[in-house]
């Protein structure tokens, strides 16, 4: 098969690959540049928070989110809080699959559920690198794969990467559920599609890779004449991934809406926090506001940051990227662009979107290795200084 291939969709699997220990020694390179990326970060972090008198730990495992987060692995859903504007802020607006580890990890281990919060983005950070590489492995060889594992730690946000939130464990998630649907282990897929979509709104966008896929699977097989029956032979598992991916999601949407009363129970829940889809329309007189008064360069940082992620979405799209991930990566741009409420959310919000890293990950696997890394840890600085001055000061709410 040719994963290059415009069409992007993967062909019949005739090997399991290698077992997973030789693949974990193959990735052994990209995760020692995750982690050599990340410590920074957290040394930087250290010293700063030192030296404004607050305590890193703290900054990582008992601010914003995260008190939501443990709260729900200590007492249970059902904790709101009465905004002054009318608002309810309750804690059915997050999905219940890192509190249920935080519980079950500080049941295990002599750990607070924060502290277990953490363990687990620790860890799932990890897991998500090793996925990463092994996609860019897949598609433009070892080197672009290092380089995509250190081009998502290095993010600018990729503090958050190390805190007791839900993306790294989500990315460690979702990354592996395109990465099986690529490699057409479509159980496994489906399995680790539900649990995306038990561990944030966004595994939606998981579900919509593995639905696609297999639809346009299906389709360019009925094109070449194939009997429907036929072309499920040829990919074993499909109908049971297609049937077990919207699980999670969907699990979880209908219980919130059956303990509110309502169909629409969530949508009502994520309403009272503020947040919602709107199209962009919110965002986008954001942006207007920015650029019509007296902060207009960072509204044309802002706007040109948003033409980037973009140009690197369509970009990828261009050069041929499998469909599984341009699905995945252009539902998370897509839903992160589109969403009303706090927009210092949105670089966080886009940080499980690593396809959009491909085209610089193979860009840098085709220059000579001093530049590339040059590149990487120039980048890997500022994320260490960025991060520590953003979770110093206003920080991701």
């Amino acid at each position: 098969m040719n994963d290059l291939a415009p069409a992007g969709v993967p062909g019949p699997t005739t090997c399991a690959g290698p077992a997973a220990g030789t693949a974990l020694r193959r990735a052994t390179p990209a995760l020692a540049a995750y982690v050599a990326v990340r410590l920074l970060g957290l040394l930087v972090l250290a010293v700063w928070s030192a030296a404004d008198g607050k305590d890193w730990h703290t900054l990582l495992t008992a601010r914003w989110d995260s008190l939501w987060y443990t709260r729900v692995a200590g007492q249970g859903y059902g904790y709101a809080v009465p905004m002054p504007n009318g608002d309810l802020h309750s804690s059915l607006a997050f999905f219940p699959l890192l509190p249920w580890l935080e519980r079950g990890l500080s049941a295990l281990l002599p750990l607070s559920p924060a502290d277990a919060g953490m363990a687990v983005a620790w860890v799932a950070s990890a897991v998500a690198a090793w996925a990463l590489y092994a996609t860019g492995e897949r598609l433009y060889g070892p080197r672009a794969g290092i380089a995509l594992a250190a081009l998502w730690a290095a993010l600018p946000v990729g503090i958050v990467q190390s805190m007791a939130y839900s993306e790294s464990l989500f990315t460690a998630l979702a990354a592996w559920g395109v990465y099986a649907v690529l490699t057409e282990r479509w159980v496994a897929a489906g399995v680790l599609a539900s649990l995306a979509g038990l561990t944030r709104p966004v595994g939606a966008a998981v579900v919509a890779a593995v639905w696609l896929t297999a639809a346009v699977t299906l389709w360019q097989e009925r094109s070449g004449g194939v009997r429907l029956r036929a072309a499920l032979r040829a990919h074993p598992g499909m109908p049971a991934g297609v049937l077990l991916a919207p699980l999670g999601w969907c699990g979880f949407f209908l219980w919130v809406g059956a303990r509110q009363g309502s169909f629409t129970g969530y949508l009502d829940v994520q309403g009272g926090w503020g947040n919602g889809f709107d199209g962009g329309l919110a965002f986008g007189a954001f942006i207007w506001q920015q650029l019509s008064g007296p902060t207009v360069v960072g509204g044309l940082g802002l706007l040109l940051g948003v033409g980037l992620v973009i140009w690197l979405y369509v970009h990828g799209v261009r050069q041929g990227q499998p469909l599984p991930l341009a699905v995945y990566g252009g539902t998370v741009l897509l839903l992160a662009l589109t969403a009303k409420g706090y927009f210092g959310s949105k670089p966080r919000l886009m940080m499980p979107a690593y396809p959009l890293l491909l085209p610089l990950a193979a860009a840098l696997a085709r220059r000579r290795p001093v530049w590339s890394w040059l590149a990487i840890g120039v980048m890997a600085a500022g994320s260490a200084v960025y991060g520590a001055f953003w979770l110093n000061g206003s920080g991701p709410p």
